[in-house]
């Protein structure tokens, strides 16, 4: 989902972009915590980003072209 305003980046929910769902997390100021409305994941913003980038493993090689398939 894009993000129309300009202001803090929106994080997606590491739970549910894992199954191909691109769902952005909500931040909870008092508790200083990121939460998802779907799959009811809780985190800080350490523990969602180092997870986001464990996803993007999946992703590696996208950018590439593959043209030997030997």
């Amino acid at each position: 989902m894009a993000q129309s305003s300009k202001g803090k980046l929106n994080y997606r929910c590491p739970m549910c972009f894992f199954r191909d769902l691109d769902i952005d997390m909500f931040y909870d100021k008092d508790k200083k915590e990121y939460y998802c409305l779907r799959c009811q994941y809780v985190g800080s913003e350490e523990d969602v980003l180092a997870k986001n980038e464990l996803i993007r493993i999946k992703y590696g090689r996208m950018m590439d072209r593959i043209t030997d398939f030997d």
